[in-house]
């Protein structure tokens, strides 16, 4: 789309390094603060930017690897996370910080000088500034869930003024955020308003997502969310038409469907051909698809909780699961979701492998040479090229993708679908989850997913409810970066968090059933709730307080 297509050919932090103090003399030479604002077209690559900045895929796969998802082999930060091992040294707990920060202060700028312009009318101008707030809300909330209390930023604020700011308690973040995307909401358009060169900008329906998100995280708030969820649900004359999709696998992996489909509320935006693409997924593809080398490869443990087309889960002695054939009979959201061993895989017409059957389990390719001590590539103990659970990514291969992944398909920040889960979940932590409210929820999404047992669709009562909800947000929201905030809500990191991370079933039969054994990973519920403050930004601000047990 020509809104994010634009290569972002300024840089704000350039555009105002003079600051916003006033000058007697303007430069000729540059833009300065007394005209930067002026001119409708800075107005609008500031914008560009602060939507780069609100998110990358790097924070959206990587941080995947920090709960039972998935782990990384060579992303040291994440190896340091999973172990309990990590500290206020720790590059990815500063590093998310600075990124949050600097986006923070990118829409203060946009928000605190973007009046100077008198060219674009008022309307324009408060839906921009709208879209701004949102970012900053959204940033808030990111820092906040992974660090706690924060420093809340709210204005353009300066040097000086950055190293003596407090940390403000959650509480109190949470109800900023949440005022403000309320503030907003009648100064975004809706979905359906959306002029077709403006798809992926800022919505009344995005902001109602994170509202959701945000009150469901608090655990306390439910009938909030229900009535958040409902008004999305419900009320399309004015937040905009959503549904699901028809297929779950193309959402993510169909070029088309993924840029246009009645689902998704808000993702970050790419366009193919372009420097706005992303290549992550070279390090999450098989090898002898194009795979570069493995940093984050799919458990056992997530594999488990995809159930069977029958609806039982695949430790039910009735379900038909059998360990010499464990992948048939499956959720379809696991062939959507992983490349497991003997899966079929089809490249599309992208410039990346072939299409053809991926072999992962040692001894399975008939045409591997059984000679040679190392087996097939896709699955050798000790090499960094291969996976280290036997498992690979398939969610988010692009098949019209160029050399090296470099993909053109937009990543989802939130979907229609966690809007269901999301109320699916409050219902039934009020008691009050229904066959209305399943068929809703549940079950529409898995008549998505290609179930039609039964005994998978209908609803199965309210013995086991909140598993079951659990389960299906985990395997319907997998690789999407929800992972570990589930984790952390739910306060089951002691159970989900302790011991090995497994992969396949090519192991020694006499350790943990023949599962591999991957990483031995230690969490400390006293500690790790929360990332530490950065040490750097320790010493810089006297008034920051680290987490406890850090």
């Amino acid at each position: 789309m020509k809104y994010f297509k634009k290569t972002l050919i300024i840089s704000l932090a350039m555009m105002l390094s003079l600051g916003c103090k006033k000058l007697n003399l303007a430069p000729t030479d540059q833009y300065s603060s007394l005209d930067f604002w002026t001119t409708s077209a800075n107005v609008y690559n500031a914008l560009n930017n602060n939507y780069s900045l609100m998110y990358n895929s790097t924070l959206y796969f990587d941080l995947e690897g920090t709960s039972d998802n998935a782990y990384s082999q060579s992303i040291s930060d994440l190896i340091l996370i999973g172990s309990g091992n990590a500290n206020a040294q720790t590059a990815e707990f500063a590093n998310d910080w600075a990124n949050y920060y600097k986006t923070i202060k990118s829409c203060n700028q946009f928000i605190a000088y973007s009046g100077q312009n008198k060219t674009l009318d008022a309307a324009t101008l408060s839906r921009l500034n709208a879209e701004m707030r949102f970012i900053r809300a959204f940033t808030d909330f990111n820092l906040t869930k992974w660090y706690g209390d924060i420093p809340l930023v709210n204005d353009d604020i300066t040097e000086d003024e950055s190293k003596v700011i407090p940390r403000t308690p959650q509480a109190q973040v949470v109800t900023f955020i949440l005022s403000e995307l309320n503030a907003i909401i009648p100064l975004l358009p809706s979905k359906d308003q959306l002029a077709a060169s403006e798809n992926g900008r800022i919505t009344k329906g995005a902001a109602l997502a994170l509202e959701a998100r945000v009150l469901l995280y608090q655990g306390n708030r439910m009938n909030d969310v229900i009535t958040v969820c409902q008004s999305l649900m419900n009320d399309q004359a004015t937040y905009g038409t959503y549904s699901l999709s028809p297929n779950y696998g193309n959402l993510f992996n169909d070029p088309a469907t993924n840029k246009n489909n009645p689902e998704t509320i808000l993702s970050l935006q790419y366009a193919p051909n372009s420097t706005r693409t992303w290549t992550d997924y070279q390090f999450f593809a098989p090898n002898s698809v194009g795979g570069f080398s493995n940093n984050l490869a799919p458990t056992q443990e997530l594999v488990n909780d995809y159930i069977m087309l029958n609806g039982d889960s695949i430790s039910d002695p009735a379900s038909g699961y059998t360990a010499a054939n464990p992948y048939i009979n499956r959720d379809p959201r696991l062939a959507a979701t992983i490349v497991y061993d003997k899966a079929y895989w089809n490249n599309g017409n992208g410039a990346n492998g072939t299409s053809k059957t991926i072999y992962i389990k040692p001894g399975s390719d008939p045409s591997d040479n059984l000679s040679s001590p190392n087996g097939p590539d896709e699955y050798v103990v000790g090499r960094e090229s291969s996976s280290p659970t036997g498992y690979y990514w398939r969610k988010y291969f692009d098949p019209s993708a160029q050399v090296n992944f470099a993909s053109g398909n937009n990543l989802h920040l939130f979907r229609y679908a966690e809007i269901l889960l999301d109320y699916a979940e409050a219902e039934n932590a009020l008691g009050q989850m229904n066959a209305t409210i399943w068929n809703q929820t549940i079950g529409a999404l898995r008549l998505r997913a290609g179930f039609t047992d039964a005994n998978a669709i209908n609803y199965p009562g309210n013995n086991n409810m909140t598993a079951i909800i659990r389960r299906e947000r985990r395997v319907e929201m997998a690789f999407e970066g929800l992972r570990t905030d589930d984790i952390r809500r739910w306060k089951i990191g002691p159970a989900v968090l302790n011991g090995y991370v497994h992969g396949a079933q090519f192991g020694d039969p006499s350790v943990d059933n023949g599962f591999i054994r991957v990483q031995p990973r230690k969490f400390n519920p006293a500690r790790d709730y929360v990332w530490a403050i950065p040490q750097g930004d320790l010493d810089k601000d006297k008034n920051l307080i680290q987490n406890p047990n850090y």
